[in-house]
């Protein structure tokens, strides 16, 4: 795992840059992630684990909207923006880097676990993913709640496209323009992923490229693997209804 955390502590201060309106995006995506933890929950506020908070996309905006939440990641570079940021926001974020494979949390400490953003393929064996998840099961309280979003892995597969549509964004100095290319391996299922961005410098560019990996999880494999490491009523969610720009899919811990 070290090439990932190397990938997103040298992505962390650029990664906004992703967003053409950052801000706008982490209330979008807290608006569609609280609906969904609402309607299997209730209202709450409920004590949240984000376990991939990244720079905090997620797990600001669902403090912002009133959930006790703590973040944690791979990347001491991205939790440590994550804090920051929430802080200039007047909004509390407890942050700690750590392996979502080994949480480092009591049992049954939280109502909610977040992964979200594609976070659980970078874990490319099956018993990786299978830590992952019987951790994440461990500090769910009972009939706790997994929220996890993936790519739509089904599509992808079948596609295998060689890139990702570029997104751009607007600074001070300048438009930045962020694409990705896809290396997929023989298999069919992972793939190499090469993340660029080009950055205003000058009369040019600067060219900033970062590297690291996926597993191309279908549906039908994560339910499996959600499943297998003890989870109970594994229901999945399109964008078109969650309003998440991910499929959403969600499980409950169960009863010891």
């Amino acid at each position: 795992m070290s090439s990932v955390r190397d990938f997103y502590d040298a992505l962390a201060a650029d990664y906004h840059l992703i967003f053409p309106d950052w801000d706008a995006s982490m209330a979008r995506q807290a608006a569609a992630l609280d609906g969904v933890v609402r309607a299997r929950l209730g209202a709450g506020p409920h004590q949240v684990l984000d376990c991939s908070c990244g720079i905090g996309t997620q797990a600001i905006g669902l403090a912002g909207v009133g959930h006790r939440v703590i973040g944690s990641d791979l990347s001491p570079a991205a939790v440590a923006r994550a804090a920051a940021e929430a802080a200039n926001r007047g909004v509390a974020l407890p942050a700690t880097a750590a392996d979502m494979r080994a949480l480092p949390f009591r049992t049954a400490a939280f109502d909610v676990v977040v992964c979200a953003d594609n976070s659980l393929p970078h874990l490319l064996t099956p018993d990786d993913v299978r830590s992952a998840l019987v951790g994440i099961r461990r500090v769910l309280r009972d009939d706790g709640l997994l929220v996890l979003s993936i790519r739509d892995y089904d599509e992808i597969r079948a596609a295998r496209p060689a890139s990702a549509p570029p997104q751009v964004s607007t600074t001070p100095q300048g438009r930045v323009v962020t694409f990705q290319l896809w290396h997929w391996h023989e298999d069919g299922e992972r793939y190499d992923l090469e993340h660029f961005q080009l950055v205003p410098d000058g009369d040019g560019w600067e060219v900033r490229v970062r590297r690291t990996a996926y597993w191309a999880l279908t549906r039908s494999q994560l339910t499996d693997a959600v499943l297998d490491a003890g989870f109970a009523d594994v229901s999945w969610h399109e964008p078109e209804d969650s309003g998440f720009y991910q499929p959403v899919l969600t499980a409950r811990r169960g009863r010891s």
